[in-house]
Order: C-alpha cells, then sequence, then structure tokens
C-alpha cells in the first residue's frame, strides 16, 4: 500500500507548475460558467459545470492528503479543505466544493512559484576540478586523469592551465590567480618552494610541482564538500495554515459535529467545514512574498528562494567579501609618484609603454587606467614573478617589483608613503629609466563609490555589518575604518568565512552573506541568506546564493533589507485579517446565517483582499532613512 501512495506521488509531481496552471484556468472558468448557469440556465448538460473544477482542482489535494495521511500521518490544510469539499459534494453544494478547490489550488502554486529552486552550482563547481594533469616520470611528461595523480608526483603546468592538485613549487616562476580560493583579484607571484592550490590558474610561465595533496584531500575537492554540507541545517520555513492544520481540522470537526447534533442541520455543520477552510491563512504569505519579489527585481535582485525574504527580515548581522562586492573587483592605478627630475606623467607613460605588450594582470591594468595612445615598446622582455624590461623613445624602461629593481642594481626608494600604500593592500610597481628609479605606481582594488554610504544605511535599519576578507590584517583594518565596519576578521580562506558565519550563528544572530567568489560559495549557503553579485560574481557563486544582485548596485541592498520586513508586516495584516474573517464567518455559520456557497464567497471574498493588500507591495519604497 506504501509502494503505491509513493509512486502515486511522484506521478502527481510530472508536469510541474504548466500542469497546474492549465488545471486551474480549467477549473476558474468552469466555476465562472457554474455562477451564470446558476442564474441563466444557458449550459444542456445533466451536470453541474462546477464538477470540472471539483476534479482538476479537488481532485489532487484529496490524493495529497490521503497520501500524505497514509505515508506520513501528516495532517496539513489539505486534510481539512477535503473533508469541507467532500462535505459539499454530500449535501449537492458543488459550487461551494469547486471554488473552495480552486482556491486552495491557487494558493498551492503561488506557494510552489515563490518556493522553487536551482541547484546547478554543485555541478559547476565540480566541472571547475581540473580533469587532467601532467605528470613527468622518467623524464618524459604523461596526461593522466587528475584522481590518479599521488603524492609527490611531479607535475607540470602549462600557461594558461589550472593546477590540478595542491603542491610545491620545484622549478620555474609564474603568477597564479587565486581567486577560486581567496577571492583576491590581484595575481600572487609564485617561484620555487612556494605552495600552490588545486583550482587556482596559472597565469604565463611554465613551471614544475611535487604533488602534496590529491583526489579528496585538495583545496578544490574541500571546497566541494563544504558547499556540499553548508546548508544542511537551512531549513525551510512551515506554512502557518500547515503548521496549525491538526488544531484546525480537530477543532473545525468538532464544532461541526456539535452543531449538527445540536440543530439537526447537516448544512450548517458542512457551512463550518467551508468557512474553516484556511484560503486566506494559504494565501496571505505566499502572495506577499510574490509581491515582494516583484519589487525586488524591480531594484536589479533575483530572488532565487521563495523564503529568503522571509529569512532576510531576521537578519541580524550582514557579513560583506571585500574584493567585487564592497570593491570593483580588479587593480587599477590609485597613485603614482616620482622620486626624480622625471614627472609623475612621464613616470606613468614610461610604465605604460614597457607593458603593453605585457600578458600579466598588473601590466594590463597600468595600461587601461592609463587609458592614451602609447608608443610599443622596443626589445620587450618579461621576467616572470619580477616585472618587464622594454625600450621605450631609446630609453631602456624598467616596471616590476622589488626584486626586479634589486637584481638591477639600483636602490629602491625609501617612502613612508610606500610602507602605508602596502599595509593597505596596494601592489606597488617600481619604475626605473635607463640605470635609475624614476618613481612608483601603486595599484589596488577601489572601494566601490556606493558603498560607503550603503554600510550607513544598513546600519540604520539595525543591522550589523561585518567584513570577511582574504586581505592582510592592516589592509582589512584600513577598508574597515574607511567604511565604518567596526567587525572584520582579516586573512580568511573559504574555510575560515565558514567558520566565522557558524560561531556568528551559533552566538543567536540570523546571518546574511554577500559575496561574489567561487570562494564565497560556502558561506553563501552556510549562511542563513546567501546573496551574490550578478554580474562580476562566478556562476557557483551565484547558484549558491539565495537572491542574486544582477546589476551589481550594492547601494539597492538597503531596500532589499527594508522591503523584506514591510513584507514580514504585510505578512501578519493578513494572517491578522484572515483569522479574524474565519472567526466571524464561523459564528455566522453555526447561527445558521451563512450557508455554503455564500460562505465560499465570503472566503472569495477574503482571498481577494489579502491578494490586493499584498499587491501593494510591488511599488513599496522606504520614504526617508
Amino acid at each position: 500500500m506504501n509502494k503505491f501512495m509513493y509512486r502515486l506521488e511522484d506521478w502527481m509531481e510530472v508536469g510541474g507548475t504548466k500542469k497546474d496552471i492549465v488545471l486551474l484556468v480549467i477549473g476558474g472558468i468552469s466555476l465562472i460558467l457554474s455562477l451564470l448557469d446558476s442564474r441563466l440556465k444557458f449550459i444542456p448538460l445533466p451536470f453541474d459545470i462546477a464538477w470540472v473544477a471539483i476534479i482538476f482542482c479537488g481532485i489532487p489535494i484529496i490524493l495529497e492528503a490521503i497520501i500524505g495521511l497514509v505515508t506520513r500521518f501528516d495532517i496539513k490544510a489539505d486534510v481539512l479543505v477535503s473533508l469541507a469539499l467532500i462535505a459539499s459534494v454530500c449535501i449537492h453544494e458543488y459550487f461551494a466544493a469547486g471554488e473552495v478547490a480552486f482556491i486552495m489550488q491557487l494558493g498551492a502554486l503561488l506557494e510552489d512559484l515563490t518556493v522553487a529552486r536551482a541547484r546547478a552550482g554543485i555541478e559547476k563547481l565540480v566541472h571547475l576540478t581540473p580533469q587532467t594533469a601532467r605528470v613527468i616520470k622518467d623524464g618524459n611528461e604523461k596526461v593522466i586523469p587528475s584522481e590518479q595523480v599521488k603524492v609527490d608526483d611531479l607535475i607540470r603546468v602549462l600557461p594558461g592551465e589550472t593546477i590540478p592538485v595542491d603542491g610545491v613549487i620545484t622549478s620555474g616562476q609564474t603568477s597564479i590567480n587565486q581567486a577560486v580560493m581567496t577571492g583576491e583579484s590581484l595575481p600572487v607571484d609564485k617561484t620555487v618552494g612556494d605552495e600552490v592550490s588545486s583550482g587556482t590558474v596559472n597565469q604565463f610561465g611554465a613551471f614544475e610541482m611535487k604533488a602534496t595533496k590529491v583526489g579528496k584531500d585538495s583545496s578544490i575537492q574541500r571546497m566541494i564538500r563544504l558547499v556540499q554540507s553548508a546548508d544542511a541545517d537551512k531549513a525551510k520555513i512551515v506554512g502557518l495554515a500547515d503548521k496549525w492544520a491538526t488544531w484546525i481540522v480537530v477543532i473545525a470537526l468538532s464544532a461541526a459535529t456539535l452543531t449538527w447534533i445540536f440543530t439537526g442541520e447537516i448544512i450548517r455543520a458542512v457551512t463550518i467545514l467551508v468557512v474553516f477552510c484556511p484560503c486566506a491563512l494559504v494565501l496571505a504569505t505566499p502572495t506577499a512574498i510574490m509581491a515582494a519579489i516583484g519589487n525586488a527585481t524591480k531594484h536589479g535582485f533575483l530572488v532565487r528562494e521563495g523564503d529568503a525574504l522571509e529569512r532576510l527580515s531576521k537578519v541580524t548581522k550582514i557579513t560583506f567579501d571585500k574584493t567585487g562586492t564592497l570593491t570593483y573587483g580588479e587593480p587599477r592605478v590609485t597613485a603614482v609618484k616620482s622620486v626624480s627630475e622625471y614627472t609623475e606623467e612621464d613616470v606613468y607613460r614610461l610604465a605604460a609603454s614597457a607593458e603593453k605588450l605585457s600578458e600579466h594582470p598588473l601590466g594590463k591594468a597600468i595600461v587601461k587606467s592609463y587609458g592614451k595612445d602609447i608608443p610599443l615598446p622596443a626589445d620587450f622582455h618579461m621576467e616572470p614573478g619580477e616585472g618587464v624590461t622594454a625600450k621605450v623613445n631609446d630609453i631602456i624602461v624598467r616596471a616590476g617589483n622589488e626584486k626586479m629593481i634589486r637584481n638591477a642594481g639600483l636602490d629602491l626608494p625609501t617612502s613612508m608613503d610606500i610602507t602605508r600604500y602596502l599595509d593597505q593592500g596596494s601592489t606597488v610597481i617600481y619604475v626605473g629609466a635607463d640605470r635609475k628609479i624614476t618613481g612608483y605606481i601603486v595599484l589596488s582594488d577601489t572601494l566601490r563609490e556606493e558603498a560607503g554610504e550603503m554600510i550607513q544605511k544598513t546600519k540604520a535599519i539595525g543591522i550589523i555589518p561585518v567584513l570577511l576578507t582574504g586581505d592582510n590584517e592592516q589592509a582589512a583594518g584600513h577598508i574597515a575604518e574607511k567604511l565604518g565596519i567596526e567587525i572584520f576578521t582579516a586573512n580568511c580562506m573559504p574555510e575560515d568565512k565558514l567558520k566565522e558565519i557558524g560561531d556568528l550563528q551559533n552566538s543567536g544572530n540570523n546571518v546574511c552573506m554577500i559575496g561574489d567568489g567561487i570562494n564565497d560559495a560556502p558561506a553563501l549557503k552556510k549562511a542563513n541568506v546567501g546573496i551574490a553579485m550578478g554580474r562580476i560574481g562566478s556562476d557557483i557563486a551565484v547558484d549558491a546564493a539565495d537572491i542574486a544582485l544582477v546589476d551589481d548596485e550594492i547601494k539597492e541592498l538597503p531596500h532589499l533589507l527594508a522591503l523584506s520586513k514591510k513584507m514580514m508586516t504585510t505578512i501578519k495584516i493578513n494572517l491578522t485579517f484572515s483569522m479574524v474573517l474565519n472567526f466571524l464567518a464561523i459564528t455566522f455559520a453555526i447561527t445558521g446565517l451563512l450557508g455554503p456557497v455564500i460562505g465560499a464567497l465570503v472566503h472569495n471574498a477574503g482571498s481577494v483582499a489579502v491578494i490586493i493588500n499584498s499587491a501593494l507591495l510591488l511599488k513599496w519604497r522606504k520614504e526617508s532613512w
């Protein structure tokens, strides 16, 4: 019997939302025709056309109630609806039965639409894992599946390739894009003895490495496991009507039975069952959520989890990733300084000209930031992990890091400004002309213009901002102070962000996480609500989040937070109204002043009122801050 019920349950799920909409349209048309025919008698059928609504909308409800009772002994609102529907049919009140079924199916459809989920994130993260590795044995290179790599194997990684396993560089120099693990936009120079992680990308320069962590122990595999498990304890919110269903069924049956016993009128008992149906209760939450989602969409938010706004309204702390979220996520020139007779413009131009043929992200950033026409350099040469050398207008120009300048035998400039820039997490590129230092260029990931105002408005709502970043302590402190964020944690790897959010939750906080990188995916899953940057953010981060900020306009975040609280107020008003209406309708049903058909119409009017009140959220915006 149970096996049959489970198969029936599976069958009922086939077809999805489109099937439900078709059934609702057919049921709605049949009810309209039934109402008109009761007055005009223009339909030549041997049965009431409302039977169409009863069959198409009511049978699925009855089957769902039976399945829940038999397989799980689960009493939900559909049990009471089924009783009212069957009782109405028994006394030939077909329109009342059809209308109750129609309203309940409408509520179920709205709820299904709001809680639909997308689960592609894990698959994309798995696909990010390198499939092959170039293993060197006995001097010969052989390409094998990455899962066959063993600890201490010697691996060669070519420019542009993703590193297959964790390891240590044994020969060669390069720059590694570590955004997948740390979220930081600036590449990191690596040389012999430095550790590299699986899933990170070799920017240029081939190198060889010895494998240290392979298979399930590698960094990318640990990330996958974090994402898979992080939302295991994120419970779904149960609808109020279902939460109280057992009590509603007991009270409704008791009231209907007692009324029948004392009055002897079964029609009164059936009317009580009809008006006891929690139609407005069922619609109270999903209609408000759908209207709020519509509002959020207009402001650039794609709400991917139906109950995300409900959870967001309870948030007490909001954690921010830095790179790509509070900043633009790409290096830009923020300062140019001269330490010679050359002007700052000369230093900038010489560096941009020397870097014009560079494939290094920092070199490209200098050229892009300069933004003017510059001649192609001659005798261009790149030193991986150091910088570039080129001839610009017969001047030998060097642009690179401290190591390049020292190897060239030049003296580094000493300045408190350089120390300050480095402490803030910026990168300094030294520029030399012929045999002397001319100046230096500072690159950093700049704050979004609206970040400061957004943080202040968020605090005004009563939510405490927290910064979680992979930057060092000094850089994190500088950013936090600039934005007015009092709580921050530096040097965060993915597992560190996960732990920080878990600690906040264990302290009684409801936490919202906002990030953009693959490294943020576990934290986005773990948080009570995850919000991903939709444009700059990785697909995996977006799939891991409950909400995506499509255009990356973080200035709209305070509106979303305020909207979630307004939505909850609307839901509470809807619930209060529906409960009061039910109480009055039950009173009139017991006294015989309300029949089944009028009772169904009253419920219909109550449901319409709830929908209208919810619709006011579509254009709501907080007037002042």
